[in-house]
C-alpha cells in the first residue's frame, strides 16, 4: 500500500471519528489517542489478505476501539479507587483555540467535536455508569448504532444492550432531575441513524469481545482484533462477535447528534450559551475582585466544587458544598495566588475559565450553569490532564489583585 493508495486515505479518515468515540467512552484524550493508535496497529498487523477481506474498515475499527475502551473502563475503576482525590474527565479546549495558535498544535484529525455529549456535566454522569452501560449508551444514543450493532461489538444480545442503554438514561435523569442534562440533551439533536448494508464479512472481520461484558452471542469466526490495548488495556479477550455492518462511508467523523448538523438547534443553543457565558464572566469578575457578596450572588445555594490534582499538585481532596463555603474557598485561593491570570475560554463546549501563572496553565475550570447560577464547578489541576492547554499565554485578562 502506498501513500497514494485511495484505501489508505479511507483508513486514515476514520481517525477523527475513533478519537471522538474513545474520548466519550474514556473521558481522557490521552487514553483515547492511545486506543486509536492501538487500533491502527492491530489493523496493520493483519495479513494483507485479511485486511482486503474486511467489507467495512470503519466497522472493524469501531469494534476494536470500543472493545479496547470497554476493557480500559473495567480496569479504570480499580485505578481510580487508588486515585488521590476526585477524578475529573480531561477538559478539552475548543478547536478554534488551537487554530488561533493559543494552544499547542495538533492534527485536526485528533480534534474532538464539541456538543452536548462532551460537556463536563454529561461526562461526569457517564463516569457513574458501569463500563457496559457506558459503551452501550454512547454507541447507541450518541453515535446512533443500532442495538444489533452494539450487541455485536460488546458481545451481548440486542435486548441486553437495550436494557444497558435504558439503565444509563435513568442515571442521567436521576443525576439531574428537572434540568437540561437528561437524555433530551442528546436525543433532541439526534439525526437519522446511518443506514447499514448487511453483515461485515471476511477473515479479518471477527474479533474477541472482552470478558467484562458478559455472555457472548456467537462463536469465534476468525482472526482479527483482540480486546486489549497493549500494556494499557489490562485484560484479555474472551468470547467473539463480528463488527457492525456499517461501511466507513456511512459514518461521519462526528457523533450523529452533532448540533452543527441542525441549524435550528444551533440557533436555539446560542442564547443559552450567551447567558451561561455572562454568568461565568460575572463569576470571574467577582472572584478577581475578591467580592464575596458578588461571588455568592452567582452561585447556586447548593453549589458543589470539586478539584482534581491527581496527587501531583495541591487540590481540595473532597468536594466543597454550599455557596458560602465555596465562595470562601475561592476567595482564599485568590489571596494565596497573586499574579494568577484568569481567561474566559470554552471548556468542553461550555463557557469556562483557564488559570495561568507566569504563562503556564495551572488550572482549567468547567461549570454547570442552571437558572442563571453556577451549580457545579470542576477544577482540573492535574498537569497530566492539562496537556492541550499548556502553551500560549491567555490574553485580554487582568491578573487577580494581590
Amino acid at each position: 500500500m502506498t501513500v497514494n493508495d485511495p484505501s489508505l486515505h479511507a483508513i486514515m479518515s476514520e481517525r477523527r471519528r475513533l478519537i471522538n468515540l474513545a474520548y466519550r467512552l474514556l473521558g481522557s484524550l490521552s487514553e483515547a489517542e492511545d486506543v486509536v493508535q492501538e487500533t491502527y496497529l492491530r489493523w496493520y498487523a493483519l495479513p494483507r489478505t485479511q485486511r482486503e477481506a474486511v467489507e467495512s474498515v470503519g466497522g472493524w475499527m469501531t469494534t476494536v476501539a470500543s472493545r479496547i475502551c470497554l476493557n480500559l473502563l473495567a480496569s479504570a475503576r480499580a485505578r481510580r479507587e487508588r486515585y488521590v482525590g476526585a477524578w475529573i474527565p480531561e477538559p478539552l479546549p475548543a478547536p478554534a483555540e488551537r487554530a488561533a495558535g493559543r494552544l499547542s498544535g495538533a492534527d485536526p484529525a485528533d480534534q474532538v467535536t464539541l456538543d452536548e455529549s462532551i460537556n463536563m456535566a454529561f461526562l461526569v454522569v457517564l463516569e457513574s455508569m458501569t463500563p457496559a452501560e457506558r459503551v452501550a449508551f454512547v454507541l447507541h444514543d450518541v453515535f446512533r448504532y443500532s442495538f444489533a450493532e452494539v450487541a455485536e461489538i460488546v458481545g451481548r444480545t440486542p435486548a441486553a444492550c437495550r436494557q444497558l442503554a435504558s439503565s444509563a438514561r435513568r442515571r442521567l435523569r436521576n443525576a439531574r432531575p428537572g434540568t437540561t442534562l437528561t437524555t433530551s440533551a442528546v436525543s433532541a439533536t439526534v439525526s437519522t441513524a446511518p443506514t447499514t448494508t448487511g453483515p461485515a464479512t471476511g477473515p479479518g472481520a471477527s474479533s474477541t469481545a472482552p470478558t467484562t461484558t458478559g455472555p457472548a452471542t456467537g462463536p469465534a469466526t476468525g482472526p482479527g482484533a483482540s480486546s486489549t490495548a497493549g500494556s494499557t488495556a489490562g485484560s484479555t479477550a474472551g468470547s467473539t462477535a463480528a463488527p457492525p455492518a456499517v461501511p466507513a462511508a456511512a459514518r461521519s467523523n462526528t457523533p450523529a447528534h452533532d448540533p452543527a448538523h441542525d441549524p435550528a438547534n444551533a440557533r436555539a443553543a446560542v442564547p443559552t450559551a450567551a447567558r451561561d457565558a455572562g454568568v461565568v464572566a460575572a463569576f470571574r469578575r467577582a472572584w478577581q475582585a475578591k467580592d464575596i457578596a458578588a461571588l455568592i450572588a452567582v452561585l447556586d445555594p447548593d453549589v458543589k466544587a470539586t478539584g482534581d490534582g491527581g496527587g501531583l499538585v495541591s487540590a481540595v481532596l473532597d468536594p466543597v458544598e454550599g455557596r458560602e463555603r465555596v465562595a470562601r474557598l475561592l476567595i482564599g485561593l485568590a489571596a494565596a495566588a497573586p499574579g494568577l491570570t484568569m481567561a474566559e475560554r470554552t471548556v468542553n463546549g461550555r463557557p469556562g475559565l483557564v488559570a495561568q501563572h507566569a504563562g503556564t496553565t495551572v488550572a482549567v475550570y468547567a461549570f454547570d450553569v442552571a437558572g442563571g447560577r453556577i451549580r457545579r464547578i470542576w477544577v482540573v489541576r492535574n498537569p497530566d490532564k492539562l496537556r492541550p492547554w499548556t502553551t500560549g499565554a491567555v490574553t485580554n485578562d487582568r491578573p487577580a489583585p494581590s
